[in-house]
């Protein structure tokens, strides 16, 4: 189907632009109507492959709100075309109202919520599609809906979360190598020369400072731009080599301090996902296959897909997580019981708040580490700079006599 970037103006007489898909230039006016938009120009452009439409993201907010209201619609038995339609009118976001307004015309010819819903991957993905087709069979949206909404937020959090364990250290970095690099290219030169007309004797520091200076003054285009040409060589590499890609997740997995972290958010993700979908009625080989994607790590992927090979072959669920050695023994154990009495959702969910507990402690503990590190860093970078310019200033200084 076509797409059009149009120029709107609504009830209030409010312009606004967007991208829609639309059969013809009668279909785009037909569907601009039903979002309470007048069509004032048009133009037909080639549809993106980001996305649908691009009237601007859809936040994580956006779905949690979503959700929240889809649940409260499924529970008080209002019909789900007409709730969509509702919360269509209601809504802020234009990318979202175009979103929800191609649900309802799809609904209206006969699709199921969760087959339009397909048709938006950008939107919502394999995982939050098959919770909603799966709580369809099973007469279980209410509850869906409320899970997701549960989950999303629990994403926005630790979303929030590991930005503060990352861009922290990263201002603090950049605040170094600017300082340092003030320094050696502006500080330092000036003190050379004051130290050269005074005909002192410079120690085996200062001339390492002097020639580490030198160099950045003088192949500063060079010092600049090899780190980027490598970080750009590194990117377009792991884009084309598996390898590549898969030795990028296993070094960050294996990082100091953020390695760990990182693995736990992974592993929770994981079992969270893993208990919504197993206690909507997803079969568990489904689930874990499904789960190879959520993860977004290559190795932790790979373990599952072995996983899903032993259970296939007929090994236990407990057991095969245990030869995986990517779980610690409490969760093993947690999941053993719950495989036991049958409520392995409960036990999954479980392991979901052990390591949520755990995350939350480690970021705290890690922002508390990294101050105190990062000043000291700072700090002593500093003082060997400062030595370096300024030691042998004052031993010409301690030899004056007065």
């Amino acid at each position: 189907m076509p797409a059009f970037k149009y120029k709107a103006v609504d009830k209030t007489g409010r312009q606004t632009r967007g991208e829609l898909d639309a059969a013809n230039e009668i279909d785009l006016e037909l569907r601009l109507r039903q979002m309470d938009l007048d069509l004032i120009t048009f133009r037909e452009i080639e549809k993106s492959s980001g996305g649908f439409g691009s009237g601007g993201s859809i936040r994580r907010r956006d779905l949690i709100t979503f959700c929240l209201d889809m649940e409260q619609i499924a529970r008080s038995g209002i019909p789900l075309i007409e709730g969509i339609r509702d919360l269509r009118d209601a809504i802020d976001s234009p990318r979202f109202r175009e979103v929800l307004t191609a649900l309802v015309e799809d609904m209206e010819g006969g699709r199921v919520l969760s087959q339009t819903m397909s048709q938006h991957p950008n939107v919502f993905d394999p995982v939050f599609v098959g919770l909603v087709r799966a709580g369809e069979q099973a007469g279980r949206l209410t509850e869906v809906f409320e899970n997701l909404g549960s989950t999303l937020k629990w994403q926005d959090e630790l979303a929030s979360q590991t930005k503060r364990l990352l861009i922290y250290p990263a201002l603090v970095l950049l605040v170094v190598i600017g300082v340092v690099l003030f320094m050696l290219m502006y500080v330092v030169p000036q003190v050379v020369q004051l130290m050269k007309s005074m005909g002192i004797v410079l120690p085996l520091q200062t001339r390492v400072l002097i020639f580490v200076s030198n160099f950045v003054v003088d192949y500063w285009p060079f010092v600049f731009g090899v780190p980027i040409v490598v970080a750009v060589a590194a990117v377009l590499v792991m884009h084309q080599s598996p390898k590549a890609q898969y030795w990028w997740d296993y070094t960050k997995l294996h990082l100091p301090v953020i390695g760990p972290i990182l693995q736990k958010i992974i592993l929770s993700r994981f079992t969270n996902f893993f208990a919504l979908m197993y206690r909507s009625g997803i079969t568990i080989l489904d689930a874990i296959k499904t789960s190879e994607d959520l993860v977004s790590n290559r190795v932790i992927a790979d373990g599952l897909l072995r996983a899903g090979q032993q259970i296939t072959a007929g090994g236990s669920l407990t057991e095969t997580f245990r030869n995986l050695g990517i779980f610690p023994p409490l969760v093993i154990r947690m999941m053993r019981v719950g495989e036991a009495t049958g409520a392995l959702d409960t036990a999954l969910l479980n392991v979901t708040y052990f390591y949520n507990r755990d995350v939350k402690d480690a970021i705290d503990k890690a922002l508390a580490m990294l101050g105190p590190l990062l000043t000291i860093v700072l700090g002593g970078t500093l003082i060997v700079i400062m030595w370096s310019v300024l030691g042998p200033v004052y031993d010409i200084l301690g030899k004056v006599k007065i």
